[in-house]
């Protein structure tokens, strides 16, 4: 099995962990699996990871590059893949993993060079996203783009969908394709439920409800809205702090938006490997999730979104979509618009009961995103999507 992911993490190292999971699930039911990724090193690497065969190519990207910037990261990555390739040149089928939808483009040629056919992951409607950004505004340059992203989808033997709202979106505009949904998945083992005191202590939080952005910091998280709510609740002088954790472009902005605004109740804290973000997540209370509130950014699904409800904390959105649907009809978090707004739908959590009570139905909605079983479904989906995989001799 290859898989082609450009952002591979393990949790070690930080960051989202999709592709780990299902690469150590692969391996589980005995497939051999190679990962070519990349990292900000001068040369490739190779590791193995847990019985995983990573390969890293030296392709640097930083998640505070410009878009320009990111999509020339993203073609080197395409350039490297395809010479890289070579050397498995007899695996049974290629998974490759977006964003980026650039990917697509290495598990094209690979098809054609190699004849190994792919599968198609897709985790935001790219190129949607940045045109509805305000990023991509060249009417030419959406065209190309748009013609890219159903080249990749078409010549894929089925599309893997992380939301119910990017499968029915492909399904509408792409009715001819096979398309399964697999949602991202929640550690249902590693993140527990509850709060620390002796952690909201170390961070001096005791006696005030935390809440916590746990992620990246770029554009298309729209994170002053967060700011918004801050300021509403300090006007309140409610005994509230709000934790922004994590890197990416916007973070300088914020931390100067921050002391203009003379909030008093915002903590920044760095980048964490997963060990870390359980901490994180051990003096929070209320988990934000937070976006632009554009249309095609509701349909994504979000790492944060998962493991705060692996660790049972109550979610608040700022957009609309189907995350939004889920909590409140599940009862396990809220959603708010603006900052006036958060701070009305945030006062019934300042009861501890009713904190509980929702925290207790964000942990049981996680265990419908267990890791174990979706990453059985995973390889299923994929032994019976190509026959060849249940051939386990062919990857010794």
């Amino acid at each position: 099995m290859l898989i082609l992911h450009q952002f591979f993490n393990t949790p070690e190292r930080g960051g989202p962990l999709r592709s780990y999971y299902l690469s150590t699930a692969l391996r589980h039911a005995g497939h051999s699996v190679h990962v070519i990724t990349t990292h900000n090193q001068p040369e490739c690497r190779q590791e193995t990871v847990e019985g995983i065969d990573v390969h890293y190519l030296p392709v640097t990207y930083d998640n505070r590059y410009g878009f320009f910037r990111r999509i020339y990261s993203f073609l080197r990555f395409v350039i490297h893949i395809i010479g890289y390739a070579s050397k498995f040149k007899n695996v049974s089928v290629c998974y490759a993993i977006s964003a980026p939808l650039t990917t697509g483009l290495a598990a094209i040629v690979i098809k054609w060079r190699y004849g190994i056919p792919y599968v198609f992951e897709v985790g935001d409607l790219w190129p949607e996203a940045p045109i509805q950004l305000g990023i991509v505004r060249n009417t030419l340059l959406k065209k190309i783009l748009f013609r890219l992203e159903a080249a990749v989808y078409r010549r894929a033997l089925s599309i893997v969908a992380l939301s119910p709202a990017i499968s029915e979106n492909i399904c509408r505009r792409f009715p001819r394709l096979i398309v399964y949904q697999l949602p991202n998945m929640a550690d249902t083992t590693y993140f527990e439920p509850g709060t620390d005191d002796s952690i909201k202590e170390k961070y001096g939080l005791q006696n005030r409800r935390v809440l916590s952005y746990i992620g990246t910091m770029g554009l298309a998280n729209g994170l002053n809205f967060v700011l918004d709510c801050a300021e509403a609740c300090q006007k309140k002088m409610l005994p509230v702090t709000f934790v922004l954790c994590g890197e990416g472009a916007k973070k300088d902005n914020l931390r100067q938006a921050v002391s203009q605004r003379k909030l008093q109740n915002v903590l920044f804290l760095p980048f964490q490997n997963r060990e870390g973000v359980r901490e994180v997540f051990r003096l929070t209370d209320i988990a934000l999730v937070c976006f632009q509130p554009l249309p095609i950014l509701g349909t994504g699904s979000p790492n944060k979104y998962f493991d705060a409800l692996a660790a049972g904390k109550v979610i608040a959105v700022n957009f609309s979509g189907w995350i939004r649907d889920e909590i409140e009809q599940n009862a396990c978090g809220f959603y708010a618009a603006s900052g006036d707004a958060f701070v009305y739908r945030l006062m019934p959590y300042l009861d501890d009961q009713v904190l509980r009570k929702s925290q207790a139905a964000s942990r049981q909605l996680a265990f419908r995103y267990d890791r174990t079983a979706l990453g059985k479904r995973f390889v299923e989906l994929l032994e019976s999507t190509v026959p060849d995989c249940n051939d386990k001799s062919r990857f010794s």
